[in-house]
């Protein structure tokens, strides 16, 4: 399925990845409707500042209404389906909340979809619902772990979007990309965490455990997975990982950071910044076999050239000014 003309709906457009996925589809010759939560404030997000926001169709609302979704996915030829609430420490404090747009708003957006006759929908799960690995690399085969609220949410959702493909033949497929950073991510990760607090002149940085593995993918990979996925004929009903077969320590991650910026710093652990002990993921390493084999999709940025990316991005004072690089973003 070729995108280039395609009536694409883009459902949490206004984030981190949904913004980088947008500026890819209009790229890629889209017609795209992004979808922005509603606020009183009609802020858009990353969309505010990206330069095809003259290409595309902004709307406002909220994945929790089903009405709304119906609405805004006719004509819809394929739907990207990002919209959810992340943030893991959040999840332990309004767990409901997440129940409500993850698992509910997914299955509103998949309802529509059925009803409207959409041609595929790509549906975003995360590589935390696996938890931590009981066997490395992780293929899609691993069991599912909800560690936190927020990876049962997620959990949830998968499972609704797939038994839409199961019951009504929607032609659904799960992509489950692994840890994505670069430029717009939010505070509460721990790449932007690093590098603002540096900036910003901190005397030490203030971090959580350093002794997970994570396997980290640059936004600008993680979004080509996406539109390798979208592409693929054969990836309907799958559940299909997007990541790069490495996995870092945080410790060694935050060294990698402070080496780049030309920083020796101290660090200091910070209770708030720990997740529960059964909750923490200690360790995440995509086996990324099933993509190459489908679409043959690579990642294309080494780790230390996704940070030189990143850390040039948040240096801009106009970028940083944005970040309250001395407050725990829960």
């Amino acid at each position: 399925m070729s995108i280039a003309g395609k009536n694409i709906l883009v459902t949490g457009a206004d984030g981190f990845i949904g913004s980088h996925l947008t500026e890819l589809l209009v790229r890629e010759g889209a017609r795209v409707t992004a979808l922005s939560q509603y606020n009183s404030f009609n802020y858009w997000g990353w969309l505010e500042d990206t330069k095809c926001l003259n290409d595309i169709e902004v709307v406002a609302g909220d994945v929790r209404d089903p009405h709304f979704c119906k609405r805004i996915s006719k004509n819809v030829e394929l739907i990207f389906h990002l919209a959810a609430l992340i943030a893991i420490p959040y999840s332990y404090v309004a767990p409901d909340s997440y129940v409500d747009t993850n698992v509910k708003g997914t299955l509103n957006l998949c309802q529509a979809a059925l009803e409207n006759g959409c041609a595929k929908f790509i549906h975003t799960s995360t590589s935390e619902v696996y938890g931590t690995a009981q066997y490395v690399p992780i293929d899609e085969r691993h069991p599912l772990q909800p560690q936190s609220p927020y990876s049962a949410s997620k959990i949830g959702a998968d499972c609704m979007a797939m038994s839409f493909f199961n019951a009504f033949a929607l032609p659904v497929v799960i992509a489950r990309p692994f840890n994505t950073y670069g430029p717009r991510q939010s505070a509460r990760a721990i790449i932007p965490t690093i590098i603002t607090q540096i900036s910003k002149g901190a005397a030490a940085i203030k971090l959580g455990d350093l002794t997970p593995t994570r396997d980290l993918n640059y936004v600008t990979d993680t979004c080509h997975g996406f539109l390798a996925l979208a592409e693929c004929d054969q990836c309907l009903g799958e559940v299909v990982n997007i990541g790069s077969n490495h996995e870092v320590s945080m410790g060694t991650l935050v060294e990698m950071i402070k080496d780049i910026m030309g920083r020796e710093i101290a660090i200091e652990t910070e209770n708030e910044r720990l997740r529960p002990a059964n909750s923490e993921v200690f360790r995440l390493w995509c086996d990324n076999r099933k993509i190459k084999e489908l679409t043959g999709f690579s990642p294309q940025y080494s780790l230390r050239q996704g940070l030189e990316e990143t850390i040039a991005w948040f240096a801009a004072p106009e970028n940083l000014s944005r970040y309250k690089a001395h407050i725990y973003n829960v």
